[in-house]
């Protein structure tokens, strides 16, 4: 295979007109990794990045911010680990990114791949990277069925050694055609630019070996909509899950009579948990809780997506 044909394609098909793609700027970079971890570029393009960045211009800015508003800039996005993470990364280095892939790893939340990804994207290392797009590329591309992580560090070395002075391009141009052409469904061998080298183009689709999905835990919850006039009681979340952010109270086993109103149930899912509560509204005197929260209020404090559906459970039911 000659290793023009890759960077031919990247410069070609590659996805140039990404923002964290036109500049240098390292903690854009930064951000950048962080979001895409776990979530789709569509998604942090229309609804998160830019809108973070408004908030949150610089590592100084995040640094002089409280962690709650930072989960309110990051509400919606998930895996709220991510969010307290660079808020903790931000008062570790207070204003600059360390450049070498050590010190990079010893910042909350920055494995590996995503530390080799700053180290290249923002100061021009000549490292590799894994992530999910290139571990698929290199099962196909080596035939290979299933394999640790550090093995296929030790093939994302020996593939990236024909390419050390294009790094940049080369990274770039993998996580392209993962995304576009070595699909996890339905891959476009014809088009990739691997294609006369690849050992595993001719049944694509069975490389990586697919692993039995894990089901997910089924959980069962009423949740109490506690209410006292126009105020609303909230609880500061200090699970992992959730850490940090408020909701409603939630309850394992109570029986449906005990509250006034039944508002519907809701259903929702995470990464491995499947969440079923039924909704209730409950009025009650002001000294049952300690934390009362208006709706203008509510709008300033970071709610999980079940409490802002059960939100509008209670709205839907307000107005008839």
């Amino acid at each position: 295979m000659k290793k023009t044909a890759l960077l031919l394609w990247y410069k070609k098909h590659g996805r140039h007109e990404l923002p964290w793609r036109n500049t240098n700027n390292a903690y854009h970079i930064y951000l950048s990794e962080i979001m895409l971890q776990q979530t789709q570029v569509k998604t942090v393009l229309e609804r998160f990045y830019f809108q973070f960045l408004e908030k949150f211009p610089s590592f100084e800015s995040l640094c002089a911010a409280k962690e709650s508003d930072v989960l309110k800039a990051w509400e919606g996005l998930g895996y709220y680990t991510r969010a307290r993470n660079i808020h903790k990364t931000a008062n570790i280095i207070q204003k600059k990114l360390p450049s070498n892939v050590k010190e990079l790893l010893e910042l909350p939340g920055i494995g590996p791949s995503t530390a080799n990804a700053i180290a290249c994207f923002a100061f021009g290392k000549e490292v590799p990277i894994l992530d999910a797009n290139v571990k698929r590329i290199l099962y196909r591309y080596y035939k290979i069925k299933t394999a640790k992580d550090k093995e296929l560090w030790l093939l994302s070395h020996k593939l990236f050694s024909s390419y050390k002075k294009h790094a940049y391009a080369y990274n770039q141009a993998l996580m392209d055609l993962g995304s576009q052409v070595c699909t996890s469904k339905k891959p476009l061998c014809t088009l990739c630019p691997f294609n006369e080298d690849c050992e595993g183009k001719n049944e694509a689709s069975s490389y990586p070996e697919k692993k039995p999905k894990k089901e997910k835990e089924l959980r069962k919850r009423q949740l109490v909509i506690y209410k006292y006039k126009d105020k609303y009681a909230l609880f500061q979340n200090e699970n992992n899950l959730l850490k940090g952010l408020w909701s409603f109270k939630q309850y394992q086993v109570l029986k449906d009579e005990l509250y006034d109103t039944y508002l519907g149930e809701i259903k929702h899912e995470y990464s491995h948990i499947s969440l079923r509560a039924k909704i209730y509204l409950r009025c009650v005197s002001k000294d049952h809780f300690k934390s009362w929260f208006n709706k203008d209020e509510i709008s300033a404090l970071a709610l999980s997506k079940i409490d802002h559906k059960a939100l509008a459970l209670e709205k839907k039911y307000n107005e008839g």
